[in-house]
């Protein structure tokens, strides 16, 4: 017979400010099965978990049930409780009657004191059909996989690497380095971005325990902490990348050119192209979208012979390698090759896209001389198509005034709520940059409000007013085209309380940092959902920043959400520590919230086995009947074959078709009167 614990949690005022604690506490009283009811200001606090340590060992409950914050953050504390009571951990219910009662109806305290009973009337029937579990042990494959090699990755990556563990660094484009290797300079020193970030690269190139699968795409992902089966796609380079010495000969006789993704589109590249000059690995790549087939030589086919010499007509880039790694007489695969992989634990990293300007047509995204940030730190760049002289797109002569527009894009109902946090920064390194190669340029940035909160940066901002750089608070509502290419901004000084027109050679747009392209579909893969913003969403922001929803998976960098280089790297570092912990321990405990199949009420129809992500389910015969039998290794008690079973065959232990039911009952109907024990 059941003989449950109820406790309630006033929370501070985070629960008593909006429900009333005394009439709930009332109500659990008359529910059937309960024999104690206790209410403290924080039960999670020691004395809160010293009133249910007490109550098990004077034998006054064998059920708990704990009415108070999320079970995301305090279940484990809980369930420690209970085991060091005497009670098995998972005779443990718990009641969010803060996050679900009181932070939802905060301003209806009658109606969140309601939601609350009943909450808490739902435990109660769980809590009552409760039964001992076991924790079961899974070993851990000692190697994991990082997504994403821009800094953050090749953080994460060198960190997990340098412990001792086999890293798969996997990054779509030809090279590592991601958004950082396109910038100029980083703030707030001016460091060159590529004299700091080109050592990381090589290091992660050469470190004999991270191998890198650059060109490559995660297709899919299954298993679960411990143990993830991972297939990587690597994409067709069309060159030999074992022989290929990164000489750039094949890339100098291509005749073909098209935008350049690396400078933003700023400039061209050929249809054989090596991503930048400091790639990593430097290797060459064919476009197979992009290459011309130069003599009629098609990927896959042999060369035909001259007419008059006899000797096979060769591509201009077959003919100038010496070495054969532009044999296109190989029948290369055009979906790439597979690569399966296992894993105990993943880090994502995939970095984020800096905002594209069509959208804006307010600011005449179509004039080449309306650039975006991103844009403009390739024409500082002395690898980008100017080489570092900063001349407008349209002409190439030098701008004698340059405006800023920050926030495009950011901060906007339209498009983006959120702030994009570095936008304030670059937007003043770049002006710096811009006024001191160049003393006489005129440099206006239109500001909402300058937030530079970080080590250093008020300093910087101080520095760059005292530069000449002129500062103007207030919205831009409009950039017009003008006679020769020249461009006007229209804007509202908020600090001079009127309209603002000024003539500019060149406008630059801070957009916003959005998530990388096919971030949603990634996280579908890995089991992870988006935020509103559409980043991937952390566990909890504060206590868990860089865990997520699955087990043995963890995020770092922009694609939790936008952030700068220090940050970055301080969360690829932290996941890095996170995602070592369970290799270290070399087995993970997993809640045993495990299905199970009674033989006797299969029917064999086998609903279930395509129905399981993780493979756990699989056709065998039990007589000469077909039956259903669940591998408890795989099984990740996600219940989803439990719920298909037409014949309710299949139990999930911890959620039991009883057990729901019963929640249910009390949900709907109130369990006055309604037997649940």
């Amino acid at each position: 017979m059941p003989k449950i614990g109820v406790y309630l949690c006033h929370c501070g005022e985070n629960i008593a400010g909006a429900v009333n604690i005394e009439e709930v506490k009332k109500h659990a009283a008359n529910l059937p099965g309960v024999a104690v009811v206790r209410d403290y200001l924080f039960i999670c606090s020691d004395p809160g978990q010293d009133l249910i340590k007490q109550d098990i060992q004077a034998g006054l409950v064998n059920r708990v049930v704990v009415a108070a914050c999320t079970p995301r953050t305090h279940e484990p504390i809980f369930r420690k409780t209970v085991q060091d009571g005497g009670l098995n951990k998972y005779i443990c219910e718990m009641a969010n009657i803060r996050d679900q009662g009181s932070w939802a109806h905060w301003r209806d305290k009658e109606g969140a004191t309601e939601k609350a009973k009943k909450l808490v009337m739902s435990a109660v029937a769980k809590a009552a059909l409760l039964e001992p579990l076991e924790d079961r042990f899974v070993n851990v494959t000692k190697a994991s996989l990082v997504v994403g090699a821009g800094v953050a990755g090749m953080f994460a990556a060198m960190d997990l690497a340098n412990m001792g563990y086999k890293v798969y660094l996997v990054d779509r484009n030809p090279s590592v380095g991601g958004n950082m290797a396109k910038l100029d300079k980083t703030f707030p020193t001016n460091d060159c971005s590529a004299c700091i970030l080109t050592p990381v690269m090589v290091q992660v190139g050469t470190h004999p325990n991270i191998e890198l699968l650059t060109y490559s795409e995660v297709e899919s992902v299954d298993g679960s902490i411990g143990n993830f089966k991972v297939k990587i796609r690597k994409k067709q380079t069309y060159v030999d990348w074992n022989t290929c010495t990164g000489c750039g000969e094949c890339i100098e006789v291509c005749p073909k050119k098209v935008p350049n993704e690396f400078n933003e589109g700023m400039g061209t590249r050929k249809a054989i192209y090596i991503e930048f000059p400091q790639a990593v690995p430097k290797k060459a790549v064919v476009d197979g979208a992009h290459c011309i087939n130069c003599g009629k030589r098609t990927i896959g086919t042999k060369p035909r012979l001259h007419s008059k010499t006899g000797e096979p007509v060769l591509a201009p880039c077959e003919k100038v390698c010496k070495i054969g790694a532009c044999d296109r007489s190989v029948a290369y695969d055009p979906d790439g090759e597979l690569v399966e992989l296992e894993v105990g634990t993943i880090v994502v990293a995939t970095g984020f896209k800096a905002m594209d300007k069509t959208p804006f047509k307010e600011y005449s995204p179509q004039s080449p001389n309306v650039v975006t940030a991103l844009q403009l730190e390739r024409l500082l760049s002395a690898t980008g198509p100017t080489e570092g002289d900063l001349k407008r797109p349209s002409d190439e002569t030098k701008p004698e005034t340059v405006a800023f527009i920050s926030c495009v894009g950011s901060r906007d109902k339209n498009h983006h709520t959120y702030c994009s946090k570095v936008c304030c920064m670059y937007m003043l390194k770049q002006a710096r940059l811009i006024k001191e190669k160049n003393p006489g340029t005129n440099v206006f940035i239109f500001f909402i409000d300058v937030r530079a909160g970080g080590k250093d940066f008020e300093e910087y901002y101080s520095y760059c007013r005292d530069l000449g750089i002129r500062v103007i608070r207030g919205r831009v509502g409009a950039v017009d085209e003008l006679a020769g290419d020249r461009l006007r901004v229209r804007a509202y000084d908020v600090d001079m309380g009127s309209a603002v027109e000024l003539e500019s050679d060149l406008v630059v747009l801070a957009t916003a940092i959005e998530p990388a392209p096919g971030l949603e579909e990634l996280g579908r893969r890995l089991g992870i959902s988006c935020g509103a913003e559409g980043f991937l969403k952390e566990v909890h922001t504060k206590l868990y920043p860089v865990e997520t929803a699955v087990r043995g998976i963890y995020i770092a960098g922009c694609v939790q959400g936008p952030k700068d280089i220090p940050d970055s790297i301080s969360q690829a570092r932290a996941a890095s520590s996170a995602a070592a912990v369970p290799l270290t321990l070399g087995k993970v405990v997993v809640e045993p919230l495990i299905s199970e199949i009674n033989q006797e009420n299969c029917s064999g129809c086998g609903i279930c086995v395509p129905l399981c992500p993780y493979s756990a389910v699989a056709m065998t015969t039990v007589g000469d009947k077909p039956r259903a039998k669940i591998d408890e290794a795989l099984c990740a008690g996600c219940g989803v074959c439990t719920a298909a079973c037409p014949s309710r065959a299949i139990k999930l232990h911890g959620f039991t078709a009883e057990q729901i039911e019963a929640q249910i009952i009390a949900l709907t109907a109130g369990i006055g009167g309604v037997s649940y024990v």
